[in-house]
Order: C-alpha cells, then structure tokens, then sequence
C-alpha cells in the first residue's frame, strides 16, 4: 500500500493542484460562498475520516442547546436516500445515515437534517416553522459554497496535517495551507498526559496563526455500556465473554479500553452497511458472550441483534486543558450574531 501511494504521487500533485485552484476561486470571490443571517459553525477536517467530528458535534450541542434553538446539518454519508431530510420518528440509520440518526436519538430538543447540498439544507431548516437560532455543519470544512461564520478543524494527535500529504499519496482533502481558514484547531484523541512542552512542539509545527486558538482533547470513555434494557459498569465486565465490535476508521483505542485476552472482536469498514450474512456471523460469534460496540454502529444494529446482548460504549471530548476558554469563545462568538445577542448562562 506504501509503494503504491508513492506510485500515485503526481496524481496527488494534481488533485492538490486542482483543490488549490478552487479554494483560488473562492476564496477570490470568482466562486459564489452563501452567507446567512445567524450563526453557522462548521466542524471538520483536512484528512480523511476518523479525528473525533462526532463527539465535537455532541460537545457543542451539550453547550448550546439549552439556550438556543440548534439544529445540525451533515451530507448523510452512505445514507440510503437523497436530498433534504428532517428527522422525525420514521427516521432510521439507512435514511439519515449513522451520525446524524445518533444526534437524533441522543438528543431530542436538537433539529437533525442531513443535506449534501448545504446551503439547500440551511435554506430548508430556515423555513421550518420552528427555525434554528444556530446551525452546526458537520463535515462541512471544504463545503466553500456555504461560508460559516465559524470554523473548527480538528486534527488528530497521531496523523497531524501537518505531517501529511494530499490524497492519494497521504490523507489530505486539500492542502495544509487549508488550515489557515480556522478560527479554532482541535487536536483531538491526545494521551490524556500530553505535557506542556509537547504541546508547544505540535503548536510549532501546525504553525498556529496570531488570530487562531488551538486546544487539545482527549477521547473519554464512558462507565458504563449501555443497551435498551440495562446498563453495566465496565468494571463488572472482567470475566465476563464478550465480542466486541466497531466499524469506525481507527477502533484500536475502544478495543484497548475493553479487550480481555478470551475476547472475540471483530473490525469492520467505517460507516459499514451490515448484510444479513455479517449479522448471521456475528450471531454466531457471540453465543454466550454480550456483544459491545460503538454508539455510531450501535444504531445500525439495533433491531437486528439480541435486544439483551448487545450494548454501546458511549464516548465524549474531553479537553485537556482551557475547556473554559473554548465554551467562552463558541458562547462569544454565538451571542454577538444572534440578533437578540442573548447570551449563555
């Protein structure tokens, strides 16, 4: 894979060349970007996949929801159906798509829609008859035709942009020049004992800007796993068999969290769509055992597995360090453009 990545050089050569022509474009003004009157905050990233966008999200419907109307906007990805959809009761994993359904079934005072086209998406939230007093974009970083007044770009602790390359050759969906339209970076899935010192190493490298704040978050893990009928601390897991799976892009770390030498895992593509014969061989797996997964995949199994046997280890951002100085600036930042300028409490 290596060999071939170096093989597909001048290919990445050329998508950078092309990804640096259209952001050229708009950022000139020559390609239109839609603004609108509230506040939009997009998360995202420079890579493909797997920097911990979901449980930015979650983090920023916690701070803003209770004070706010907030509804959240992602393209759906491998969502079985097209254009604009509000969530509603009739709602699944298959019509909005994994991520979006968990914003939905987690958090019920939130309006979840998932459009590919953004700002058809937003356009289509704002004529609802309850209308979103602040929107978060998710996966929305190279999405220019919609400008958010407020960009967040993650990257992870172990694959810096800054150490990548453009796609096919590294991860990169544009250039690391790209960077320079945030106005927070994330460093996300850090050892939760990152010193000081490591931390104004990556500063260095990611070459932060004057006008740029930058944070580092850890993954935390939940106590407890949860299922529709019950929950059990994961401390009382010990002994117990269990088949643990995930279809995420990096699952080594939910793994490390809960692995016991006797357990069976099984590792399959991020955002998978789960056939009956990969339903068949989990069955078959997991007898006698409980069967633990994650929250994203959780909702595309639901239904589908032992109601008593299968369980989701939740999982939250947890910042290292200026936690309080993070929510003062997304609270700043949606207080001066909401037209009553109501603030949090």
């Amino acid at each position: 894979m290596i060999l071939l990545r170096k093989i597909l050089f001048p290919f990445a050569v050329l998508y950078g060349f092309i990804t640096g022509i259209r952001n050229f474009l708009f950022d000139d003004g020559i390609l239109k970007s839609y603004a609108f009157d509230l506040p939009i905050i997009a998360v995202g990233n420079l890579s493909v996949g797997g920097t911990g966008k979901t449980p930015q999200i979650e983090y920023l419907i916690r701070l803003l929801a209770k004070n706010y109307n907030v509804a959240t906007l992602s393209r759906g990805y491998k969502r079985k159906s097209e254009g604009f959809i509000l969530a509603d009761a009739t709602s699944n994993a298959e019509v909005l798509g994994d991520e979006p359904f968990q914003f939905y079934k987690k958090f019920k005072n939130v309006q979840v829609a998932v459009d590919a086209n953004r700002k058809n998406g937003i356009e289509q939230l704002l004529s609802q008859k309850q209308k979103p007093e602040v929107i978060l974009l998710d996966d929305a970083y190279q999405h220019r035709k919609v400008k958010a007044g407020f960009y967040i770009l993650l990257t992870s602790y172990g694959e810096l942009y800054c150490d990548d390359f453009i796609l096919p050759t590294g991860n990169l969906r544009e250039s690391r020049s790209g960077a320079k339209r945030a106005n927070v970076i994330v460093v996300t899935k850090c050892p939760s004992n990152l010193s000081a010192a490591e931390q104004d190493s990556i500063k260095n490298r990611l070459k932060i800007t004057k006008n740029q704040e930058l944070y580092f978050t850890s993954i935390e893990y939940d106590e407890f796993v949860f299922s529709d009928e019950e929950q059990i601390k994961v401390t009382d897991l010990v002994g117990r068999d269990k088949l643990l799976l995930a279809g995420i892009a990096k699952p080594a770390s939910f793994f490390a969290y809960l692995q016991a030498a006797n357990d069976v895992t099984m590792d399959f593509p991020d955002h998978h769509h789960f056939s009956e014969k990969d339903i068949l061989d989990i069955k078959n797996k997991s007898l006698n055992k409980i069967i633990i997964t994650t929250e994203k995949d959780y909702v595309r199994l639901q239904g589908r597995l032992p109601a008593d046997q299968l369980f989701y280890l939740p999982i939250k951002s947890q910042f290292l360090a200026a936690d309080e100085k993070f929510r003062k600036t997304i609270i700043n930042y949606v207080g001066t453009s909401t037209r009553d300028g109501k603030l949090y409490q």
